[in-house]
């Protein structure tokens, strides 16, 4: 074929949709951990936009995680309805937004969530921009864990739980489809509702990244100073950054939300923040590619070290904790990568590359 890359999506796309289908005969956990790595590669890909093309330094992207899921908890839940007599006026069954405005919603809510991060904080790069998004990120979380006092909206530190699965055309995803003598279960279902919504955001940020808008993301990422004499509106592209990029973390929170059932604010800690930065340095900035292959890496690798873990918590009698022996053995894998390839797993082909040499004169 006069075109190979053809037949290697096609191949990829087989994979993918095959996979979970195998998978499942081994247990739902294994499909579960690689629905997550979905979630999670859709988050990077978000984070991406801001600190790979813009290269806006943002350690509290897990806020508009957070803000997504709470918002489709909030609307996809009986919580309301049991806390507010006249919504339980007009919706007595408690309200049940269908998926094709749970998108739009998630996307906006967090858009218009990370715009306002985004106005106070223009003038501040590197660590200053590190740590004003931090506090960010903290401050949502502790926002949701306690606002159920005058009023009751997050349910505090209890979260909010009973939440509706997502109804695609009449198919309720969380419910397991038969196809003749195959069954299909519910998080096979959600696994291929996110591998749609990772294929739509990869189109996306690919089509961002080779536009005019991305081309000026770029520019302030290598000198922002030279980009607004070269007549970049750099507050504007800026501001845009870091609305696009929670985007992403919207829809995959009300994602997140649909796909466990339960949201709690422990759920949207600090790590969630590191993790996802580091999904997307050790991936390789600005590269789409390497983002999903960070993302799909750090996602599975505490599962898959569970199995290791385990044996080595057995040689040391118990002494050792396997959770803080996972996070031990994770912070080593990271730090070998970063001294092997301090550039990413698979960092951007384009970055660092030399001018090429003039042409000689005919």
């Amino acid at each position: 074929m006069k075109n190979p890359r053809i037949v290697v999506f096609l191949l990829a796309a087989a994979a993918l949709i095959a996979l979970p289908l195998i998978a499942q005969q081994f247990g739902q956990g294994w499909v579960r951990i690689m629905a997550l790595a979905l979630l999670y590669v859709l988050l990077a890909l978000g984070l991406n936009i801001v600190v790979g093309y813009a290269g806006l330094l943002d350690l509290g992207f897990v806020a508009f995680y957070a803000v997504g899921a709470y918002m489709y908890a909030l609307l996809a839940s009986p919580h309301l309805s049991e806390t507010f007599e006249w919504i339980k006026a007009g919706f007595p069954d408690g309200l049940h937004t269908p998926i094709w405005a749970v998108i739009p919603l998630a996307a906006l809510l967090a858009g218009i969530a990370g715009a306002l991060l985004g106005a106070p904080t223009l003038k501040l790069r590197g660590d200053y921009l590190a740590i004003v998004t931090l506090g960010f990120g903290e401050i949502i979380r502790v926002f949701m864990n306690n606002l159920e006092h005058p009023v009751n909206i997050t349910n505090g530190p209890r979260g909010l739980d009973r939440i509706d699965s997502m109804t695609f055309f009449g198919l309720d995803i969380g419910k397991a489809v038969t196809v003749g003598d195959f069954r299909i279960a519910s998080v096979t279902l959600y696994y291929y509702l996110f591998l749609v919504l990772v294929v739509f955001s990869v189109i996306i940020c690919h089509r961002l990244e080779t536009s005019r808008i991305g081309r000026a993301w770029m520019a302030i990422r290598e000198d922002e100073i030279a980009a607004k004499a070269m007549g970049i509106n750099t507050r504007n592209m800026k501001l845009l950054a870091f609305a696009m990029g929670a985007t992403f973390g919207g829809v995959s929170g009300s994602m997140f939300a649909s796909f466990q059932g339960f949201v709690s604010p422990e759920s949207f800690s600090l790590m969630e923040s590191v993790m996802i930065v580091a999904m997307v340095v050790l991936g390789g900035l600005g590269h789409i590619p390497g983002v999903i292959l960070g993302a799909v890496l750090l996602a599975a690798l505490p599962e898959v070290l569970r199995y290791v873990a385990g044996p080595l918590q057995q040689l040391t009698g118990g002494r050792l904790d396997a959770a803080i022996l996972r996070q031990l053995l994770i912070a080593l894998a990271m730090i070998s990568i970063m001294l092997l390839r301090p550039r990413g797993l698979w960092p951007s082909p384009e970055h660092g590359k030399a001018a090429p040499s003039p042409v000689s004169a005919a």
